[in-house]
């Protein structure tokens, strides 16, 4: 009865291992990311999962204020990340939300500067093309 009692607790904790691992890849390991600027509609960001499973964010170019290089201080090192500032639609001077790209791939500060220099590019000829009704 023992022998019995034992091999059913070692297969349901298996089992549970195995669905919190399907889980796990399914919603929470990014295996890629990526983000998409068209000056003229706006940013499209889209994160693959270990599962096959992507996610995809859209945000209108009439939305974003800037993009800019942030830093923080996490665990006694100083990391880098890009992120996406969201205009106020009552304060054209204000930030409605701060918007971080790149969470789970950590790309180091030189590929950071190189696409925040593409999105500058981008943001600048947006800002000098005339703007069409």
């Amino acid at each position: 009865l023992a022998v019995l009692q034992n091999s059913m607790v070692l297969s349901a904790a298996i089992f549970i291992t195995l669905i919190g691992l399907i889980i796990y890849l399914h919603f929470v390991k990014i295996d890629q990311e990526s983000l998409l600027v068209i000056g003229s509609l706006g940013l499209q960001l889209t994160a693959s999962y270990a599962s096959g499973k992507e996610s995809t964010t859209f945000i209108e170019m009439g939305r974003v204020k800037d993009v800019v290089i942030n830093e923080a201080i996490h665990m006694q090192k100083v990391i880098y990340y890009l992120c996406i500032l969201l205009q106020d639609p009552g304060d054209p001077q204000g930030i409605s939300e701060v918007v971080p790209l790149f969470q789970s791939s950590k790309p180091r500060l030189d590929c950071l500067i190189e696409v925040y220099r593409s999105c500058q590019e981008i943001l600048q000829q947006r800002k000098t093309a005339p703007q069409s009704n």
